[in-house]
């Protein structure tokens, strides 16, 4: 009898499928969501949107002078852990920021929301502003009174939660913020990987959509409809990742 009983226990253990069940890992539970936001926004950009991933996000830095915005996306790669799987989500400037690394890194996802992939998705006035420079002669410490006083007239949806946007705005370094301008005026970027998946919004005021190749165009979207549609825009995104 006893000899039957230590037979049966070493099959338990030894059987698969038998006993204690051995949960193996997922390897999508090591996926990262790297998250860029806007120019003049912050984690807090993503407030309301629900990741199915870790997720990590992106400050950015002050920017040299002349730097390009190509140059400036470089300087992220460093700060991504390629060796785990990972995916690149950005906002508008941080759309443009995801669209140049997607030419050297090998992301699963690459979604830009409310942005554009290259040069020629962007409004006439930037490259006006590359052909009659007026950005230079404006102080630097008007770029940010511009993103608070204009900003919110050009796109209404920032009076939602106007304390929240203008604290953002007034995080940034002013020269952060008139390089940065800088630097999509003179992006020179010509296409854009073909795996970026564009979600943008017919509504956006700052970018719009009539210029641009998107994937997901969100009735009544603004560009700031990533705040203040979270819940909608996080059932998008997690349509995309699954």
């Amino acid at each position: 009898m006893n000899r039957h009983i230590h037979v049966l226990v070493l099959m338990l253990i030894i059987l698969p499928g038998t006993g204690k069940k051995n949960y193996a890992r997922d390897p999508s539970d090591e996926k990262i969501i790297y998250l860029l936001p806007g120019q003049s926004a912050d984690w807090r950009l993503f407030k309301y949107i629900d990741f199915p991933y870790d997720t990590v996000h992106l400050e950015f830095p002050v920017p040299d002078k002349k730097t390009t915005l190509k140059e400036y996306a470089h300087g992220f790669i460093s700060r991504i852990d390629t060796a785990r799987p990972f995916i690149l989500i950005g906002v508008s400037f941080g759309g443009m920021i995801c669209s140049e690394l997607a030419d050297t890194l090998e992301p699963e996802k690459i979604i830009v929301i409310s942005s554009a992939k290259c040069r020629n998705e962007l409004p006439g006035r930037y490259r006006f502003q590359k052909t009659i420079p007026l950005n230079r002669i404006i102080p630097k410490g008007m770029t940010k009174w511009g993103a608070k006083v204009i900003a919110p007239i050009v796109e209404p949806a920032r009076k939602v939660d106007k304390e929240t946007f203008n604290s953002m705005i007034e995080a940034k370094d002013p020269d952060y913020l008139k390089r940065t301008v800088n630097m999509i005026i003179n992006w020179n970027k010509e296409g854009y990987d073909s795996r970026i998946i564009h979600i943008h919004g017919d509504k956006d005021h700052t970018l719009p959509y009539r210029k641009l190749r998107y994937d997901h165009l969100v009735k009544n979207g603004t560009h700031m409809m990533v705040y203040i549609r979270g819940d909608e825009i996080s059932e998008l995104i997690n349509e995309i990742l699954h």
